[in-house]
């Protein structure tokens, strides 16, 4: 008799970090859901570092399969992944994430009472002495708090925390590579565009631990401006820019309700940074698409 098909296929695209893709894959084994009904797929995104010692360790405990594939970014990447993926509903996280025990569970909760809706969970920062790290995920928190204030009409979630059913998510034609950063951004706004729901589910955690430099904050939010033109310019009004002033209030207040003193007045500092980082990657890519 064949096996049935898993519930859930967790897929993570790695690009030349295998000892951070070993933590994701350790927090996996322990996940509270039978290992019958889940598959993981790792994606090589045209990794120079090899994986396969990492991995290797991991297939006694875990029904996993690694593909590689040129290096195309990650929305590229997740779509291989997607491809081979057997599950019902596609899980995707990021190999520099860790899911709690519980991640897994809690969605297939809310799978149960919204079926057929896209799911986001909630990501913390597990870098909270890193100030730029403690920023941009700031920066990803007061998103959440303006586009999910309603948990059941929820409007963006991060792809390193996101749950689709499969079927929607090949009909969709999935993410679209033409985008390295905002691809998730993108994917939400056509999944409602076509009708179908986001529900939050904040009770299923990920951990996220991307540790950044000064220059990492500036390169990581150059390039999340660039996405953001991108996405403007096909689910915007032409030229003109929709301004968010609930998020921008919420954005500056920001460092002083999270942190006190010194802390706050330099992560405010490092938002000022992100902000100019943000507008000249828009600004860049403005030009870039002109020239």
């Amino acid at each position: 008799m064949p096996n049935r098909s898993p519930d859930f296929s967790i897929i993570i695209p790695t690009y030349n970090r295998p000892a951070q893709l070993g933590h994701c894959l350790e927090a996996l084994t322990r996940l509270e859901y039978p290992r019958d009904r889940l598959e993981v797929i790792v994606v090589d995104d045209g990794s120079v570092v090899p994986i396969g010692e990492v991995t290797a360790s991991f297939r006694p405990r875990l029904d996993l399969s690694v593909l590689a594939v040129p290096n195309g970014g990650p929305a590229a990447a997740r779509n291989h992944g997607a491809a081979q993926a057997r599950g019902a509903y596609l899980a995707f996280t990021d190999d520099d994430c860790t899911p709690t025990n519980g991640w897994l569970r809690a969605l297939d909760s809310r799978a149960a009472v919204a079926p057929g809706a896209m799911l986001g969970g909630r990501t913390v920062n597990a870098l909270p002495n890193n100030l730029c790290s403690a920023l941009s995920h700031l920066v990803v928190e007061v998103a959440y708090t303006c586009a999910n204030a309603d948990p059941g009409n929820a409007r963006f979630f991060a792809a390193n925390n996101l749950v689709v059913p499969a079927n929607g998510f090949r009909q969709l034609g999935g993410f679209d590579p033409m985008f390295t950063t905002a691809e998730d951004r993108d994917l939400c706004a056509r999944w409602r565009r076509h009708g179908g729901r986001l529900v939050y589910a904040p009770e299923a955690v990920v951990c996220h631990a991307h540790a950044l430099t000064l220059t990492g904050l500036w390169r990581q939010h150059f390039a999340y401006g660039r996405g953001a033109f991108r996405f403007h310019r096909r689910h915007g009004r032409g030229w003109l820019v929709d301004i968010d002033r609930r998020f921008y209030r919420a954005l500056v207040r920001g460092p002083f309700l999270a942190q006190r003193g010194q802390r706050a007045a330099r992560l405010a500092v490092l938002l000022a940074v992100q902000q100019t980082a943000n507008a000249a990657g828009f600004l860049v890519e403005m030009l870039t698409r002109h020239s």
